[in-house]
């Protein structure tokens, strides 16, 4: 009988894992401990800042309204108040491409607010 090889399996898994580390620096990318712990760290990383992306695309867009409308003599404060009692609901991310792509139709836009 012919002896038994093993290790197929986990050579592939620590194959697989070495090969997402690719890129990385140093003992991470070769090392299999190394590289796993790198793999969880950036995972983790990634899950956070996939949450945090959204809040910071928030701040931006309301940062470049909060401009466009300085220009025509609001504040970001008012303009929002204005939009609730005119019960318009364009969002901020609307309102700020509006502002930044087509300034004329965002100044109409205004115009037709106040």
């Amino acid at each position: 009988m012919p002896r038994v090889k093993r290790g197929v399996i986990a050579n592939k898994r620590r194959k697989n894992l070495l090969k997402k580390a690719k890129g990385y620096n140093w003992r991470r990318k070769t090392n299999f401990r190394a590289a796993k712990e790198a793999l969880l760290k950036a995972g983790k990383y990634a899950h956070r800042d996939r949450r945090a992306k959204k809040r910071s695309f928030r701040s931006l867009w309301i940062v470049r309204l909060n401009n466009a409308l300085r220009l025509h003599g609001l504040t970001y404060r008012s303009f929002i108040a204005l939009e609730k009692s005119k019960n318009i609901e364009l969002d901020r991310k609307v309102l700020s491409e509006l502002a930044k792509d087509n300034p004329k139709i965002f100044q109409t836009f205004i115009e037709s607010i106040k």
